[in-house]
């Protein structure tokens, strides 16, 4: 008894060299070194080609849309009248396309053959009294200037009556077939025209094209939208990654296709397990540290992406994750 109350004492003492020596030990021990990155997701902006006033918006934050489903529908009465002047303009378009096709209606065509016949009798009149006057110079009774007279009025009958007839022959035949093919391919022209803006009058009701949930509104019902400017934002969670900055000399243990196991504070430091699918081709420069005691150089960072291997539910963009880089060498 005498000897343990003497040992008493030395009790403290040993306490203390104990924690002491567990110190140093805990002080050589090597740091686990942790990176620490984040959930992000694929995002798509829902825009209009129309600049307009918003009509409706038919969807609220966080609603899961699919292809297809109706987003937002804007109003615009400058496109609208657009319209109506490309539509009124392909209507003049065919109906000129269809005067060179049919040609001159008959009424033209029978008007003009009575003018060249009106011009065929001034002729033979025009001949017959020259005919006459001739005669008369000839007796005497009449003057040169007089028979002149005459026969130049029978030589313009005559050309008056091959221009009759040349106008006849050009109702008959109807427009040139380049004429035809101008207005053909004008009246195409106007189709096109009434299409782009039907196209455009179409856009002014904007369904996904990607399936996902609502993240955000960036304008309300009736408020103007510009042309190209994201209305709603939806963020598809089947799509999301781990992003991750890795440093250039830990570089190794992330090559694409490798698999690392992450932890997520937001589940209970629950870890799931990713695959690499994309190492950036470029890095970015990290704090400036020293290789050795007489050199250094800057060492850079690459963005790693990865995939997780399984379907993780309740995930959300920003979430925290980070990886512990002894246990991924254990895994190796």
């Amino acid at each position: 008894m005498r000897k343990f109350n003497s040992f008493i004492p030395l009790l403290p003492l040993l306490a203390i060299a104990a924690w002491v020596a567990w110190s140093f030990w805990q002080a050589y021990q090597p740091t686990p070194i942790y990176l620490q990155g984040q959930i992000e997701a694929q995002q798509y902006s829902v825009s209009s080609k129309v600049a307009g006033r918003l009509d409706q918006v038919l969807v609220t934050k966080g609603q899961q849309v699919e292809v297809g489903e109706l987003i937002f529908s804007i109003t615009s009465p400058e496109l609208d009248a657009k319209l109506v002047q490309a539509q009124a303009g392909q209507a003049a378009a065919s109906a000129l396309s269809d005067e060179a096709e049919n040609g001159a209606r008959s009424q033209d065509i029978a008007a003009a053959k009575d003018q060249w016949q009106k011009a065929v009798a001034g002729a033979n009149l025009a001949r017959t009294t020259y005919r006459r006057v001739d005669n008369l110079y000839k007796d005497g009774v009449v003057s040169q200037q007089k028979r002149d007279e005459a026969y130049t009025q029978w030589q313009a009958s005559k050309f008056t009556q091959n221009s009759a007839l040349q106008m006849y022959e050009l109702a008959q035949e109807g427009a040139r077939d380049e004429t035809k093919r101008a207005a053909s391919q004008q009246a195409k022209a106007a189709a096109g025209a009434v299409a782009e803006v039907e196209a455009y009058a179409a856009d002014t009701k904007v369904d996904a094209r990607h399936r996902g949930e609502v993240s955000q509104i960036l304008l309300q019902s009736g408020e103007l939208a510009p042309q190209g400017f994201p209305v709603v934002t939806l963020t598809d969670m089947e799509d999301a990654w781990l992003t991750l900055n890795v440093r250039e000399d830990r570089l190794s243990q992330f090559q694409v296709g490798q698999e690392f196991e992450a932890t997520l504070p937001a589940f209970g430091e629950q870890s799931f397990r990713f695959k690499v699918s994309h190492v950036a081709v470029m890095g970015d420069f990290a704090t400036w540290r020293a290789t050795s005691s007489d050199t250094g150089f800057d060492l850079r960072t690459f963005e790693v992406e990865a995939k997780p291997m399984q379907e993780i539910e309740n995930l959300r963009v920003g979430m925290s994750a980070y990886v512990l880089l002894d246990e991924l060498k254990d895994q190796q």
